[in-house]
């Protein structure tokens, strides 16, 4: 369970600070006990959840040290591809819904890789694969941003100056 003022990742919401637990009455009539959720980067928003949701994950966010170490890991992770697109659309979709920040940072390297080799072959890349990728550096670069007590618009910089080469 969460405690006030701890920072979560909620689901594909992203990063939230958890502003208060209280009881909530539901439709039904039934009473929760409830996380009330300040998404950090989506000002004027509150967010209300059962703290027993199973629907959404809902993790706590990685320590410094954790996102340091899973920067030095980086370069050794693989890609992946897979050439049917419906496919990969799925199994990328899925990884992405995980918010696992080591499935990120394989999301974000294959279509990143494919993406400079179609481009240096004067090709497009599939408009899907660019969302998955944008949502998952969204998502990784919220979570890292705090965690690194820095901007999130430092986030790429930050990556790009201390990955082991």
């Amino acid at each position: 369970m969460f405690k006030i003022n701890d920072y979560i990742m909620y689901g594909m919401t992203g990063a939230c600070k958890v502003i208060d637990i209280k009881e909530e009455k539901f439709i039904n009539d039934t009473q929760k006990e409830c996380y009330v959720l300040s998404p950090i980067y989506s000002k004027n928003t509150i967010i209300k959840t059962p703290v027993d949701n199973d629907k959404i994950i809902m993790r706590k966010i990685h320590s410094k040290e954790e996102v340091l170490s899973l920067i030095n890991s980086m370069p050794k992770k693989d890609i992946i591809w897979i050439d049917d697109e419906r496919e990969r659309n799925y199994k990328f979709k899925l990884m992405l819904k995980t918010g696992d920040c080591e499935d990120l940072i394989v999301l974000i390297k294959s279509i990143y890789t494919n993406k400079k080799k179609k481009t240096s072959l004067g090709k497009k890349i599939n408009k899907a694969d660019d969302e998955i990728m944008k949502s998952a550096e969204n998502l990784l670069n919220e979570e890292f941003a705090i965690s690194l007590g820095i901007n999130i618009d430092e986030v790429k910089s930050y990556i790009l100056n201390h990955i082991p080469q």
